[in-house]
């Protein structure tokens, strides 16, 4: 049996807001066949397993109900890979502005 989980425990759940038989007529045709899936971090109401469904209150006092995936969940986003021309833009744009500002 996996590690109890005590309450006030930082935590992250998975909800399914539309099965795929609910989603839009108007998306894509591999978009519509995947379900709308929220993942939400919280603080975990009452003692739990990772699996089990349970109840968390989000830092702005939400309460929400989901599937435990993870304890002490990452903040995992970024940018994306830089792009060459606007890493270029930077250069060009220093070399504009030091040409003096008219304003001076």
């Amino acid at each position: 049996m996996s590690q109890i989980i005590p309450a006030r425990s930082w935590v992250q759940i998975e909800r399914i807001v539309l099965p795929p038989q609910e989603r839009s007529p108007h998306i894509p045709e591999e978009t519509a066949a995947c379900p709308l899936v929220l993942w939400v971090k919280g603080f975990l109401v009452n003692e739990a397993h990772l699996g089990d469904t349970v109840e968390i209150e989000t830092i702005i006092g939400r309460k929400l109900s989901g599937k435990l995936l993870e304890v002490n969940p990452l903040y995992e986003h970024n940018f994306g890979r830089p792009i060459p021309e606007l890493l270029e833009v930077r250069e060009e744009f220093r070399k504009i502005s030091s040409k003096g500002d008219r304003h001076q």
